[in-house]
């Protein structure tokens, strides 16, 4: 699934000395600015540079670092395009659904900047590799979406003293800052502070939503992943005050840039006084979640295809076992009921309170007739409305089964003995019960 391609050599790409014509008629608007001139875009050409994730981060930054003229760009990811993708990532389009994002990036970058040596990765990133991977970059940009990774890239920086550009988004929000441990906070010249300083533990599992289930506005990763790119070229000419020590967070939604002081954790198992921590760790166990989520992966194959299909193509079922689940699901008949269960007891008449425990946004999206919208972020308010079914039979489901699932471990908690969740939730509905519904 994956293919580990080698870190850039120091020595595939000789320093340049001095700039060519038509170089200097390309970057001119950089040499006017007597802050970079020159000296400043030969340290842009010789510079190498790891962009981990070629995603809604991924893009801008390598789009505008290429642009920008950075010498070789190392590419790192192991997804294909999919069609959601497109309102976001805007490295690639309709023709690029199906190929893997690091080569279609590479084909675009390659067309922006014929200067540029773009590396292609595609690769997990883990405990095994990250080391091997950025120890030839000069700098190195975390652009994922996911804590293992996180921890992972945050880790092997200290490690290998490497500045850490990192950002994040969600929803309407974003932050950026630079993670470097072993450089100076430019402010009080102390040390800079790492990853672990902001968050020396993972989330539980689960408790925070990925992009792919809270969602994202489309803009906001241009306006990070720049923010990114921009830390990116100060780090590599010298210029301005880098933001070590200090995070930027952007509220899109108001229009607000807000600014907050990083310290280092003496204290931290990285980069404090006494680290306990001197080489890379397990970091899917450390956070509990897999670095991969299968889901996410099932959903973009089965986006890929879909859009492959001819139109008018009725989607294909064969991929189901023979009660309508996904191969190797593990379904859990007391807790839960399929989708064929549920139409079935709808074609018969039997009555039970069907619950749709998503949110009213996603209900406008797509929905089951006959199902009673009540957000599970809402389910305290709706207490009396569900004591009426407290002795019925209640389904619940939602996007793919997880908040469900949720919902009705509080039912059964506060004495709903026959609260079962929908397994797979709309998404398997609109497969096998609903084909051609929508995916989201």
């Amino acid at each position: 699934m994956t293919q580990s391609t080698p870190p850039v050599s120091s020595a595939s790409k000789p320093p340049l000395a001095r700039l060519t014509p038509e170089q200097i008629n390309r970057y001119k608007r950089h040499l006017l600015l007597p802050e970079v001139g020159m000296e400043g875009q030969l340290k842009l050409l010789n510079a190498k540079v790891l962009c981990i994730g070629a995603g809604g981060l991924g893009c801008p930054i390598s789009l505008y670092l290429a642009a920008a003229g950075v010498g070789t760009i190392g590419l790192v990811d192991v997804d294909v395009v999919s069609p959601s993708n497109l309102q976001r990532q805007i490295l690639f389009g309709l023709s690029d659904i199906g190929e893997d994002k690091v080569q279609a990036a590479a084909k675009r970058l390659r067309d922006v900047n014929p200067d540029c040596n773009i590396i292609p990765h595609k690769m997990l990133v883990n405990s095994h590799n990250v080391m091997e991977l950025i120890k030839d970059y000069d700098v190195v940009i975390d652009g994922t979406d996911n804590f293992p990774t996180r921890y992972c890239v945050g880790d092997a920086c200290v490690l290998a003293k490497k500045p850490n550009v990192y950002g994040s988004i969600f929803r309407f929000d974003g932050q950026v800052t630079v993670f470097a441990p072993h450089l100076k906070n430019p402010n009080t010249g102390e040390a800079g502070p790492c990853y672990r300083c902001m968050f020396p533990e993972p989330p539980d599992p689960g408790s925070v939503p990925s992009c792919a289930e809270g969602g994202v506005v489309g803009v906001l990763p241009g306006i990070i992943g720049t923010l990114q790119a921009s830390e990116v070229i100060k780090l590599i000419i010298g210029l301005g005050k880098p933001s070590i020590g200090k995070l930027t967070y952007f509220d899109a939604a108001d229009m607000e840039f807000r600014q907050f002081k990083l310290r280092r954790d003496p204290a931290c198992p990285v980069c404090g006084d006494h680290p306990t921590i001197t080489a890379p760790i397990d970091y899917e166990q450390f956070c509990g979640v897999p670095i991969l989520d299968p889901k996410s992966a099932e959903e973009t194959a089965a986006e890929v295809k879909h859009a492959k299909q001819p139109a008018g193509t009725k989607p294909a079922t064969a991929d189901l076992d023979g009660s309508g689940l996904p191969p190797g699901y593990a379904f859990k008949p007391d807790w839960e009921v399929t989708p064929r269960e549920v139409k079935a007891l709808m074609d018969k008449g039997e009555k039970f309170y069907f619950v749709d425990c998503r949110l009213p946004n996603e209900y406008a999206i797509t929905h089951i007739e006959g199902a009673t919208l009540i957000p599970l972020q809402q389910i305290q308010q709706h207490g009396e409305e569900l004591k009426l079914h407290k002795d019925e039979k209640v389904i619940v489901h939602c996007r793919s089964g997880a908040r469900s699932m949720q919902f009705v471990q509080i039912l059964r908690q506060n004495g709903f003995p026959d609260a079962k969740s929908m397994a797979g939730g709309i998404l398997l509905w609109n497969k096998d019960v609903n084909p051609g519904g929508p995916h989201y």
